[in-house]
């Protein structure tokens, strides 16, 4: 953890924040409609469309992959190599992903599509007279570069360092603002709920109080009857690759899952059991938190499983305790010997073990030479989970043993105070409607997307 506010991970592709509160969550993205999980066995059968695609197919030619390259001009706008590897880097960057060269082209792809989806959505916008300025762009910068734990400066030498740009990221800041601009003016307007509706969501969170869900991760292999025990080594290696901590489970689930959750590194999001095949949802219920599961047989495959979190709908948890804390850091300089570094350790360990209180944090911070920073609004359940445990049996005052990296430094964390969370109430008439209203939005906004996409004049060179 390198401080209380992480870096918001740059996606390969944008999407807008809906913002969903816990309970609301719940019922808006699990329990009104098993659709709205992401399909974990592909279907073997051919979709229900107008297309007249024959069942047993043959193909009159060999598609060259080599014949477009990850470069294109869409509506006379270009997208260079360059733009793709300086966004690759940053994405590879954000969400710490090692990549093999096989994986690092399929993610190519994948940043191409993106780039191509920016330049439509901010030529779109500029069609409907909105504007972003320069200004704008330059505040989100440097919120960006405040997640990151830089100043502006030290962010455009970063970038160049990972291989990216400063120009790069300005880009994905002016297509989100603009699309974002162009949905409030001419999406919002147009998406209603009425009062029934949002009754119906209510009553139905009411009916569900108390039942568990679970926030899961999946990379689902398929695997024909004759590639079975090939398949499940495979998984059973990948498995290794994550516990050995070679390889994360997004950057993994990315380059290798077959499921359709591949493209957000395996999330399945919240969801109830009952909306998980039988043998995943067992093992969802029978995992704790941070556990890795598999390979897990399912039908037409095996699956690896992770449980992120778990909860109760409308359900007080402890995990969601409000804390204020303190926390009080020392880097280690460049060069720095294991010696001098556990000299350091014992002796920032000393003086914090003998806290009193947050009040004296200041005074142990200048005889180290330490850094501090404060945040009132962090969550049990946000923080890692060898230190949740920690802080739930911990008193206000009470500092943690020393914790960090020989890249990061050393650091611990005071609590200064705890807000017990409230019996689970249910959500307002409005908040569910701001939710429902924002889901069709997004809704709407796909539609567009798709149907920019569709009328595109797209070149690939």
């Amino acid at each position: 953890m390198k401080s209380f506010e992480k870096a918001r991970p740059i996606g390969v592709s944008v999407a807008v924040a809906a913002g969903i509160g816990m309970a609301l969550a719940g019922a808006l993205a699990g329990g009104l409609s098993a659709a709205a999980i992401a399909q974990t066995v592909p279907d073997d059968g051919l979709p229900q469309t107008n297309l007249n695609i024959p069942a047993n197919l043959q193909l009159f030619g060999k598609r060259d992959p080599n014949v477009r390259k990850p470069t294109a001009i869409v509506n006379d706008s270009v997208i260079t190599g360059t733009d793709v590897d300086q966004r690759l880097a940053l994405v590879a960057a954000a969400n710490n992903l090692k990549l093999a060269d096989g994986d690092r082209e399929r993610l190519r792809l994948q940043v191409l599509s993106s780039l191509i989806d920016e330049t439509l959505q901010i030529q779109e916008a500029r069609a409907n007279d909105i504007k972003v300025t320069s200004a704008e762009i330059d505040q989100s910068f440097e919120r960006v570069a405040r997640n990151f734990n830089k100043s502006v400066p030290e962010m455009r030498v970063y970038l160049r360092s990972i291989g990216s740009s400063e120009r790069s990221l300005r880009r994905q800041i002016e297509s989100e603002l603009a699309w974002t601009r162009y949905l409030r003016r001419r999406i919002d307007p147009f998406v209603n709920i009425g009062d029934q509706e949002v009754k119906s969501i209510i009553a139905r969170l009411d009916a569900a109080r108390g039942a568990e869900e679970y926030h899961v991760k999946e990379i689902y292999l398929a695997a024909t009857p004759d590639r079975q025990q090939q398949v499940f080594a495979e998984a059973k290696a990948l498995m290794q690759e994550i516990q050995q901590g070679r390889r994360s489970f997004e950057e993994i689930a990315m380059a290798r899952s077959d499921a359709s959750t591949r493209a957000v590194g395996g999330d399945l999001a919240w969801v109830k059991a009952n909306q998980l095949p039988d043998s995943l949802a067992q093992a969802a219920t029978e995992m704790k938190v941070s556990q890795l599961a598999g390979p897990i047989e399912v039908p037409g495959g095996y699956s690896l499983l992770y449980l992120v979190d778990k909860r109760q709908i409308l359900t007080a948890d402890s995990r969601d305790a409000k804390l204020s804390l303190r926390q009080i850091s020392v880097a280690f300089p460049k060069g720095t010997t294991q010696a001098e570094a556990s000299n350091r350790v014992s002796e920032f360990a000393n003086l914090t073990k003998n806290l009193r209180g947050c009040g004296d944090v200041a005074k142990v911070a200048a005889a180290l030479g330490a850094e501090v920073v404060d945040n009132d609004s962090i969550k049990v359940r946000d923080l890692p989970p060898a230190l949740q445990d920690m802080m739930m049996k911990m008193q206000v005052g009470e500092s943690t043993p020393p914790f960090g990296t020989p890249e990061d430094g050393v650091r611990a964390l005071v609590l200064c105070g705890r807000d017990e969370p409230k019996s689970g109430e249910l959500p307002s008439m409005e908040q569910v409607r701001n939710q429902m209203e924002q889901r069709g939005v997004n809704l709407r906004a796909d539609h567009k997307l798709r149907d920019l996409r569709r009328d595109a004049v797209v070149e690939y060179r």
